[in-house]
């Protein structure tokens, strides 16, 4: 029953910062939340009009800046993009960069999973780079995927304009990885499409962690850019999956009869291979400060769906970790894609770090 209140917890979390932003709307800018069973409204949105292009070299864009952090031979720089934090409006489907307790929100999110990828626990620790940009409401996942484009086409053009602002001002060559989770993962692959074309970033990336989004052999087909990761320690790829139940055939971001690249983050296998729940390093369960409230070693095993290509969570159940997002079905273990699998990233992070930095010397 331990766990089963752990995911309680969490899922309380997120629909209460869901519902506060809701009523803050009445009253002024767009609302922050983590999940949106009261956000979403019956009607489709008006297509938005351009927004103000937001300027990166204010260091108030900034949710994470570190640029005082020391650049050494031994660290990375990381450009992490914020999952999904804010629940929207009918008539307002981007956050706005205005509203103070959103980018309170935007930051704890960021938090809840920075230690997965920087620690700050020493000088060696590698520099965090994350943008504030106006992310689509989780309302606009409601809609038809190609409704939520021109959504989405603003929160791109705040990421990549961070990204190139980054990459002139404060990357001076150093590696990079790349990381999101859920809305952030799927800008991660927006951007490796977009410019990763260009071998000297394709010699500068350690690795894209796009975790809660789906990569398919077409995208990889269509953009040789997109290397999917084959092992635990190859360098300059995608590290990608998408953790639901056994019996789950269905998500919003896996609909069915869709196939996506996947990699177990237990065994570091592509195939159907099982991973044993003692594989599992640790399950972390972070607050808004990034501390770690739980930590389950061994929680659940896991192997990648063949015919879907993404991993079965084998050893817990939708009673203990409900989907807790509209959006989902249980059995969806999208809020649990990390927190499943925290110990074993971080240190995944440290080996892709380490081939890169050897293959390099």
């Amino acid at each position: 029953m331990k766990v089963r209140r752990l995911a309680s917890t969490l899922i309380v979390l997120c629909l209460g910062l869901a519902l506060c932003g809701c009523a803050q709307e009445q009253d002024g800018p767009q609302a922050s939340g983590s999940a949106i069973a009261s956000a979403v409204g019956s009607a489709s949105p008006e297509p938005p009009a351009a927004p103000a292009a937001t300027d990166y070299a204010q260091t108030a864009s900034w949710a994470y800046l570190e640029t005082d952090a020391p650049a050494t031979d031994t660290n990375a720089d990381v450009f992490f993009i914020c999952p999904s934090v804010y629940g929207g409006t009918d008539d307002a489907c981007n956050m706005s960069l205005a509203d103070e307790e959103t980018k309170e929100s935007f930051v704890g999110a960021i938090n809840m999973e920075k230690g997965i990828y920087d620690q700050d626990a020493a000088e060696s620790d590698n520099r965090f780079f994350a943008p504030y940009y106006q992310q689509i409401g989780l309302n606009v996942y409601e809609l038809p995927e190609a409704e939520r484009e021109p959504y989405l086409k603003i929160a791109y053009a705040d990421v990549k304009a961070a990204f190139e602002y980054y990459l002139a001002c404060y990357n001076d060559g150093r590696p990079i990885i790349l990381a999101g989770f859920s809305q952030g993962a799927d800008l991660c692959i927006r951007l490796m499409k977009d410019l990763f074309d260009d071998p000297v970033l394709q010699e500068r990336l350690v690795a894209c962690y796009a975790i809660g989004w789906r990569v398919t052999a077409d995208e990889v087909e269509q953009h040789p850019q997109l290397k999917m990761a084959q092992g635990e320690s190859d360098a300059g790829v995608i590290v990608s999956f998408n953790s639901e139940s056994p019996d789950t055939d269905d998500s919003l971001v896996v609909p069915e009869g869709e196939k996506t690249l996947a990699i177990n983050p237990l065994n570091w296998k592509t195939d159907d291979t099982p991973a044993d729940r003692s594989e599992n390093e640790g399950a972390c369960f972070t607050d808004y400060s990034g501390s770690i409230t739980s930590e389950i070693p061994e929680l659940t095993g896991a192997y990648i769906d063949d015919a879907r290509g993404t991993l079965k969570a084998s050893d817990v159940t939708p009673d203990d970790y409900p989907a807790g997002l509209s959006i989902f079905e249980d059995g969806v273990y999208h809020l649990y894609d990390y927190q499943f699998f925290y110990r074993n990233l971080q240190e995944n992070v440290q080996v892709r770090l380490d081939t890169y930095l050897d293959e390099a010397a």
